[in-house]
């Protein structure tokens, strides 16, 4: 038992002793080879869309390390801060949200060069929005005429995050 204390109390020294002669003075700078930064919050800097034959695609592209992001079907899209309704016309909406992210600088000025609100005339993809860029939380708002269909996924270099959304059944007439 004494021998367990013994090796303790001397591990403990070595561990002290050494973290004391790592510690530099208050005013000390690290050396240039040793400063490392913060990764910066991503950006949100444009959101594109293109029709393929079987599917709509909406990409969303992001400066800095892709951010987690969710999708949620919701009954009608809001402008976070505001609340207010966005008037894009749909019957079905998706919004998808990236956090934490910003679609602007440390000055507060706009980095985002898409589409603040915009109606698309595709199959399955009817309409996007910006609908928030509020509390390191980035949103966006994507409108269908039918219930989407859909699976998302993320490229990198350069960082998007992709949703693809199946393009309605052709409806026979006969």
């Amino acid at each position: 038992m004494f021998h367990r204390q013994t090796l303790a109390a001397a591990a403990a020294g070595i561990l002290l002793t050494a973290g004391i002669g790592a510690t530099a003075p208050a005013g000390a700078t690290a050396p240039a080879s040793r400063t490392t930064t913060a990764p910066a919050t991503a950006r949100v800097v444009d959101v594109r869309w293109g029709g393929h034959s079987t599917f709509d695609r909406l990409v969303i592209d992001v400066r800095g390390t892709m951010p987690p992001v969710s999708v949620k079907p919701v009954k009608e899209l809001r402008y976070d801060g505001s609340g207010n309704k966005v008037p894009l016309a749909g019957k079905y909406f998706l919004e998808i949200r990236l956090s934490p992210a910003v679609a602007h600088n440390e000055a507060g000025a706009s980095v985002y060069q898409g589409p603040r609100l915009l109606k698309i005339h595709l199959p399955a993809l009817k309409g996007v929005a910006l609908t928030g860029d509020f509390e390191g939380v980035v949103t966006v708002g994507a409108a269908f005429a039918a219930k989407p269909v859909y699976k998302t996924f993320v490229l990198h270099h350069p960082e998007r995050f992709v949703l693809d959304v199946a393009r309605p059944a052709p409806v026979c007439r006969g």
